[in-house]
């Protein structure tokens, strides 16, 4: 069992800044890849970036690329990511997922969501 909690998100003007952290609890040694997801209301949940545990690979959507890095401590099991330069289309609710695999099979546990609102 893998724990998710986000924080970070909030209220924020165009142009602005905002770090997302997503702190795992549990079975931390089963995880192999991070990822951090949007849904903004009415559409779909989409890839912001991700990162594999291992050789530490980013990968970003080309909405986003050039504006955030995903990054994480391994130390606290902690992953981040930091939104730059923070536009209108960037409002959603922001989803952390950790991916793995355990003797029952590969498994994908996410957050709560943390809400981010960008205002022109």
């Amino acid at each position: 069992q893998v724990r998710l909690v986000e924080s970070g998100g909030g209220l924020v003007q165009a142009g602005g800044s905002l770090r997302l952290s997503c702190a795992a609890s549990g079975i931390i040694f089963s995880i192999n890849k991070w990822g951090w997801y949007r849904q903004a209301p009415g559409k779909q949940r989409d890839l912001v970036a991700s990162i594999t545990n291992g050789d530490d690979s980013p990968n970003y959507a080309d909405s986003v690329n050039g504006r955030v890095t995903i990054s994480k401590d391994d130390v606290t099991s902690t992953v981040y990511l930091q939104i730059d330069n923070l536009k209108p289309a960037d409002t959603a609710v922001y989803y952390c997922v950790a991916r793995g695999s355990r003797a029952s099979g590969p498994f994908a546990s996410w957050g709560q969501g943390t809400q981010v609102t960008v205002t022109s």
